[in-house]
């Protein structure tokens, strides 16, 4: 099992930037693929961006996409989420999951085992 933690969400204006951290342990990080998700007010859990397990490959959400650039550190065993011109529309509780190998790059929230706590995100306009 992965433990994971999530940190540096906070409160920023529209166009503002934030750097999201998660911190894993109890697995070698190398072997995580890892993911970023998100839920805002009202709304369903959505994909924002992974990374892959063996290649550091990556993969964004369309709605992020040239925002937001996930970024692995397998010395640290830490992966951030930079952020940059945010919407207010990316308001929302902002989630990082794990699966130990296994397919790499998938969207779909079920399919890591490991998730962490989240950290809130609120963006105002």
């Amino acid at each position: 099992q992965v433990q994971l933690v999530e940190s540096g969400g906070g409160l920023v204006q529209a166009g503002g930037s934030l750097r999201l951290t998660c911190e894993a342990s109890g697995r070698t990080f190398s072997d995580l693929a890892l993911a970023w998700f998100r839920q805002g007010p009202g709304k369903e859990r959505e994909f924002v961006a992974a990374t892959a397990w063996h290649d550091g490959k990556t993969d964004y959400a369309d709605s992020v996409k040239g925002r937001f650039t996930i970024i692995r550190d397998n010395t640290q065993n830490t992966m951030y989420l930079q952020m940059k011109s945010l919407k207010p529309e990316d308001t929302a509780v902002y989630y990082c999951a794990a699966r130990f190998r296994g397919p790499n790059l998938t969207r779909t929230w079920a399919t890591y085992n490991d998730r962490g706590q989240g950290t809130q995100v609120t963006v105002s306009s």
